[in-house]
């Protein structure tokens, strides 16, 4: 069965507002209801015509974005999709935005620097992901239906069947007598959230060095160290090519660089370079995890947050061969339960928790103090 998403798009450059139409009328399933020029406008008819998705732009004038975000969601009102410049002011409201409640982003897409059909095929994954459901119980209001989760889209790419992936979270013994050297961790949409949500709460005296993937254009990554760190016990850096890895630091792979890993004398080193083309995610999860299952085996711990798609399936195999040990988020508290299915479906996840319970397994897992509270 499909159903149309009615798209509220909230953008004040003429330009913009026309061009994410086009991208949503060029899908049969998803149409443009409204526009508006502001974001007091787009609260107003966010309230009057009830849409199934918002797109809003962060930079306006008047209330902008992030004022607009926070008015909507207090009201809980209708998904959000932020539109972000690629700027440092446009990276910083962008993540505030998802702090306070919008479940999403995409760069505006306005700049030689941006894929334009690759933006279009996000922005359309998006609206009918997040949309769907909002679109599903209208269209049914009123009716008895027999199901709480919608039906699949028929506009939606067919997904393979999957069995239920673990959802209770079991302790099984760790039948290792290694130590972990080294965290992987991968993330994509709700990941921002995700991570200030775990990586503040590790003690100063975590023992090991994280290593982090979260799907991003460039320039929001060092913006996402940068308040990770200011938030945090642990020092949080955005990646730097050469670096040495150190215990108690998170390093951030900065977007449109591959992250993989080399020994050398003095330990461990950070390699970043351009992707081969093979890749569909520039930092891809699987590049990261595979690198540091391949550099320190059965020390390796990977750990698959909320995302979309499978990114993450490939290299927790590798590590997971070379005797690595995998934590997986549960489906309750993912924001999209897509990158943690597929791994768990792939029998690659060793425990499932719920988000808040992340940070203190890494502490369990790693023999550091107690997480902070």
């Amino acid at each position: 069965m499909s159903v149309e998403i009615h798209v509220l798009v909230v953008d004040d450059s003429a330009f913009m507002r026309r061009a994410i139409q086009k991208m949503c009328e060029a899908e049969p399933d998803l149409k443009v209801i409204a526009t508006a020029t502001s974001g007091e406008e787009g609260v107003e008819k966010a309230a009057l015509l009830k849409p199934d998705v918002i797109t809003m732009d962060v930079e306006m004038p008047g209330m902008g974005g992030l004022e607009a975000a926070r008015t909507l969601t207090s009201r809980n009102g209708p998904p959000i999709i932020m539109i972000s410049s690629l700027t440092r002011e446009g990276a910083e409201t962008t993540l505030q935005a998802l702090e306070i409640g919008a479940v999403d982003f995409i760069p505006k897409p306005d700049s030689a620097f941006i894929d334009i059909l690759k933006v279009q095929r996000e922005l359309v994954e998006k609206i009918r992901h997040f949309g769907t459901r909002t679109a599903y119980l209208r269209a049914n209001r009123g009716k008895t239906i027999p199901s709480a989760r919608p039906p699949t889209l028929a506009a939606a790419p067919p997904a393979p069947p999957q069995p239920s992936a673990p959802t209770a979270a079991p302790r099984p013994a760790l039948p290792r007598t290694a130590k972990f050297e080294c965290v992987a961790l991968g993330t994509s949409t709700g990941g921002p959230v995700a991570l200030s949500q775990i990586i503040p709460k590790l003690p100063k005296d975590f023992p090991i060095p994280i290593v982090i993937v979260q799907h991003m254009p460039p320039g929001f990554t060092r913006p996402l160290s940068e308040r990770l760190n200011s938030a945090s016990k642990i020092d949080v850096v955005e990646a730097e090519n050469g670096a040495i890895l150190r215990g108690g630091t998170a390093y951030v792979a900065p977007a449109g660089q591959q992250l993989r890993l080399r020994r050398v004398a003095g330990g461990v080193e950070i390699v970043l370079a351009a992707d081969t083309g093979k890749s569909l995610h520039v930092p891809s999860v699987d590049v990261m995890s595979a690198a540091v299952g391949e550099t320190f085996g059965a020390g390796a711990l990977g750990v698959i947050l909320t995302g979309m798609g499978h990114d993450g399936v490939e290299g927790l195999r590798v590590l997971k061969n070379l005797g690595g040990y995998v934590v997986g988020q549960d489906e309750a508290s993912s924001v999209v339960y897509g990158m943690p299915r597929a791994a768990a479906v792939a029998g690659l996840v060793d425990r499932v928790v719920p988000l808040g319970e992340v940070a203190r397994t890494l502490c369990e897992l790693t023999g550091a103090s107690a997480p902070i509270v």
